[in-house]
């Protein structure tokens, strides 16, 4: 027997491999075992080997910018009979043949689970959404490849391969013509386009791909292991029909019953978590048994689980193990099986090469006929192409599934695999060089709320992170004063965080669906804000509201935000603050990555920010009716951010029903003491700086002064104390503060505010409006405008727009300011 192993040089044969059953664990090398003998300590160090080669070979191909599946394939490669396992004495010694069934088993095991957890992560819900476009784009990206599959069968197929045709034609179909979905979200993201059009078009188009490449598999292995009776086939067809029906009517109504047995706020049950656990292996099991791939069970599991709080728990606690410890033993499997040396003659490695190149050619000629019916730009629609030959997972089953069945021999089994790893480790740099996003510039002066001219629509996105938001939301926008002369548009904006979905996206609501039940809380919460804007829309003359939701990791939530706003042309931004009332008048924060969110899109935002501390001006009554008034009062120190926020007021001050008052600070005879020019950056700047706050402030005085509800007082301090003590003496009848964030200004009005400053970014003035242990509970805006500056430092201007805004709110031009935060790319 021994000498039979050793001639194989570990190459599957029919062979009978005897072991003892108790030879699991050893007794210690001080009684002199050796422990490679033994299936435990072997496996352990095979698993540390494919794990230490595979994380080895990740750190090295990082700078190329490789998914990870390239570095597990190559890695079973390195490990296999093409490179070390060519040494007789390490393939005996690490991996003997009687260690195959233990890691098979485990990398099956893994592979269960990886495929629930896609399940999971998949959102059917999506393809409804799409659209004709992506199912187009992946059936075309389909196409061509199978029959590329098909032409190339004929060269492949061997007459003493046990199989028919038209099986082998399937497996090839199926391998050439598969996009894998998890790979490709990697690789969007690595990429940097996972949050745009192109992208979200990609994952759309590869689920349904996924889908369908999972159906045809379950028809491909059906086949492969009834070669023979035609009604054995068919039993098996129906058989997983039924699986799949009990699944979403049966399986499906118990796991949301657990779901809603949960109290809110509190995690699942352990139970409950065990029981889903159990049950993937029985899917497994119930497939594997009924003729079909035992992965098809655990991926339909998966999909059947909602959305939300379960998802997202189970990733938590199954990803990484998955992933990283028992997932790269299937794809070690896969290279471990592939003998590059078993592709034999030139001729063979020509065919090879065709096959790499006209198979990548053929989807990638699919995908473009697709979008060109669509009007997309072609280098849009090679740029799908290349996206789309993502290759991974889903082939390496196929390939594994028809090299068990016999309907690929060593021979096609290396050829394919080796067809996966370089189409797949070619899209990044292709893609890289051949499509090169960079932003559009879309030419609009109107950023700002000063430049807005007063006879034209008026743009705002509006974030909204709970319902809470809402209410303070819409009745700032009522107070926003929409007119006949100067309608509003409204872009509100659901931000979710990306928990568990494997893809990022962004949903234009489009219709108003009622009588549908949510599918999870997410959802509840969106129909609720959906319904609260769309009930303002309807009982507000001369506003348009369109919702969205964007669905993204709250690291790159500003990207969704900026690039809307962007391609919106919006002139304001309206951001919750992260921290909100409590009862007993305090603020608590209610999650931190909220703020890190309002920092990035302050930093980045091509358009005025304005950060929103609610404090219960959704408790006063609605606008809309006249019957009550809001008082504003505008704390005005100087600068671009203050000039905006006088700005906002005076929009705010024609509304009928609101009371406006303007407290501006003035240095008094102590304070010119302290303004000495090493507290600016520049004398000349500071003076441009006052002599622009002077005109802007002497305009608004002279077009309000017969307007009796508005109230302009100016205050004498020389320090921050007496600003502080001037602030905290102000009545408690306001309903709003608006103030400017003042980035970039220094002053000796507010000197010493910042020290203690509890939230930078809403300034000095802004975080003392909004602290605890202010006395007043107002609502404070505190506002950003924005100041965009080309690389030759003049005014941000275009072609097509005046560079001085007809009737703006302050015609005067904004300075350039050499202090402010980095311009954003427009």
């Amino acid at each position: 027997m021994d000498s039979q192993l050793m001639t194989t040089a570990n190459k599957t044969v029919e062979t009978i491999v005897c072991y003892a059953p108790t030879m699991i664990t050893t007794n210690g090398i001080w009684q002199g075992d050796n422990p490679l003998d033994y299936s435990l300590p072997l496996f352990i160090l095979q698993l540390t080997l494919v794990v230490v080669t595979t994380r080895f070979l990740v750190y090295i191909l990082k700078p190329l910018r490789q998914p990870r599946v390239i570095s597990e394939i190559l890695g079973g490669v390195i490990l296999g009979p093409s490179v070390l396992g060519r040494s007789k004495a390490f393939a005996n010694t690490i991996f003997p043949l009687r260690s195959v069934m233990v890691l098979e088993t485990m990398a099956n095991m893994g592979l269960l689970y990886f495929l629930f957890l896609v399940g999971v992560e998949m959102d059917i819900s999506v393809i409804k959404r799409t659209g004709k476009k992506a199912i187009a784009i992946a059936i075309g990206g389909m196409i061509f490849p199978f029959f590329i599959g098909l032409a190339f069968s004929f060269a492949l197929h061997k007459d003493s391969q046990s199989l028919n045709q038209g099986t082998f034609v399937l497996f090839l179909g199926v391998a050439l013509s598969v996009t894998a979905f998890p790979v490709l979200a990697r690789v969007l993201a690595e990429i940097k386009l996972i949050n745009t059009e192109l992208g979200r078009i990609a994952m759309s188009a590869a689920l349904i791909n996924d889908i369908c490449a999972w159906i045809l598999l379950a028809l491909a292995i059906t086949l492969a292991e009834n070669k023979s009776t035609s009604l054995a086939t068919l039993w098996v067809i129906l058989s997983s029909i039924t699986f799949v029906l009990i699944c979403i009517y049966v399986i499906r109504p118990v796991i949301s019953w657990m779901i809603s047995s949960t109290p809110e706020g509190e995690t699942i049950s352990e139970f409950y978590i065990c029981l889903i656990l159990t049950g993937v292996m029985i899917s497994g099991f119930i497939t594997d048994a009924i003729g079909t791939h035992s992965v098809f069970g655990a991926f339909v599991f998966g999909l059947i689980i909602p959305n939300g709080p379960l998802g997202v728990t189970l990733i938590e606690k199954l990803e990484d193990f998955v992933s990283g410890l028992l997932l790269p033993i299937f794809f070690a499997m896969s290279g471990l099986k592939t003998d590059i040396g078993a592709i034999n003659g030139v001729a063979t490695w020509l065919i090879l090469i065709l096959v790499i190149i006209i198979g990548f050619a053929g989807k990638v000629v699919g995908t473009v006929l697709a979008s060109m019916l669509y009007q997309m730009p072609l280098l849009e629609g090679i740029t799908l192409g290349f996206l789309m030959n993502s290759k991974g997972l889903v082939e390496m089953i196929v390939l594994n599934v028809g090299r068990e069945q016999k309907v690929l021999d060593d021979e096609s089994f290396a050829m394919m695999v080796i067809v996966a790893v370089i189409m797949t480790a070619i899209i990044i740099p292709s893609v890289t060089a051949i499509y090169r996003p960079e932003k559009r510039f879309l030419p609009y002066t109107r950023r700002t709320i000063q430049r807005s001219k007063r006879d034209a629509e008026f743009r705002t996105l509006a974030c909204v992170h709970t319902p809470r938001n809402v209410p303070t939301i819409i009745n700032l926008l009522e107070a926003s004063h929409p007119n006949k002369r100067s309608p509003m548009c409204v872009y509100v904006v659901h931000l979710v965080e990306l928990t568990g979905r494997a893809s990022a996206m962004l949903i234009v609501h489009n219709t108003r669906k009622s009588g549908h039940p949510a599918l999870n809380r997410t959802q509840a919460q969106s129909d609720h804000i959906i319904n609260a804007f769309d009930n303002y829309e309807q009982n507000t003359v001369c506003v348009s509201v369109q919702p969205l939701t964007a669905i993204s990791p709250y690291s790159t939530m500003h990207v969704d935000i900026c690039n809307l706003s962007e391609d919106k042309r919006v002139a304001l931004i309206i951001l919750p603050f992260h921290k909100q009332q409590t009862v007993d008048g305090g603020m608590e924060a209610t999650n931190p990555a909220i703020r890190m969110v309002n920092q990035n899109v302050l930093a980045n935002a091509p358009c005025s920010v304005g950060i929103l501390v609610d404090r219960g001006l959704s408790g006063s009554t609605r606008l809309a009716s006249n019957q009550g008034a809001h008082h504003v009062a505008v704390l005005y120190f100087g600068g671009p951010d203050d000039r905006e926020a006088l700005s906002y007021a005076w929009r705010m001050s024609e509304h009928p029903a609101i009371n406006l008052t303007v407290m501006r600070f003035v240095p008094g005879e102590d304070a010119k003491a302290l303004d000495n020019p090493g507290m600016l950056s520049v004398e000349t700047e500071n003076l441009k700086e006052k002599q622009l706050d002077e005109d802007h402030v002497n305009e608004f005085r002279t077009q309000t002064a017969h307007n009796g509800s508005i109230f302009y007082n100016e205050i004498v301090v020389s320090n921050g104390e007496e600003t502080v003590a001037a602030i905290r003496s102000m009545d408690n009848h306001h309903d709003l503060f608006i103030v400017g964030r003042g980035q970039g200004m220094i002053s000796p009005l507010t000197a010493g505010l910042t020290d203690w400053s509890e939230c930078p970014e809403l300034g000095a003035i802004g975080d003392l409006l909004a602290s605890s242990d202010f006395a007043a509970t107002v609502s404070v805006l505190v506002l950003q405008q924005y100041v965009g500056l080309e690389p030759d430092g003049e005014e941000l201007g275009t072609p097509n727009t005046p560079a001085q805004p007809e009737e703006p709110y302050g015609s005067v031009q904004m300075a350039n300011r050499s202090t402010r935060l980095p311009v954003f790319s427009a």
